[in-house]
């Protein structure tokens, strides 16, 4: 991937809690074609769930949720920022599905735009 990433957002709705392991999920998104995935793709399970909603993508070895959004064919990939290495140079522009914030935990105050679904 080259960065720079064209947006980053933190999402708070059920299946990206679940897809995390947390109370949300951040991550940024890139253009298609700037995606590369250099080794590894044959560890790689997808997820789609039936609704049409975003692909999850895991590593087979460690469990990790390491992409998804349109991946493959679509014309962005949502990169994990819990899997980076090094500073992603953007912070999250925007928590989404704020209305499913469960209630053992708590929305920053961090004056970031907050939406109750998807980003309009």
């Amino acid at each position: 991937m080259t960065l720079p990433f064209l947006r980053a957002g933190t999402c708070h709705c059920s299946r990206c809690r679940k897809h995390g392991g947390g109370g949300s999920l951040t991550q940024g998104r890139v253009p298609r074609e700037r995606f590369l995935l250099v080794q590894g793709e044959e560890l790689l399970r997808v997820w789609r769930p039936g609704d049409g909603g975003m692909a999850k993508v895991f590593c087979s070895v460690c469990g990790s949720s390491v992409f998804g959004g349109t991946w493959p064919e679509g014309p962005e990939v949502s990169i994990r920022f819990g899997t980076l290495d090094g500073d992603p140079e953007l912070a999250p522009q925007v928590h989404t599905f704020v209305a499913d914030v469960p209630p053992w935990d708590t929305l920053p105050e961090d004056g970031t735009p907050r939406h109750d679904g998807r980003t309009p």
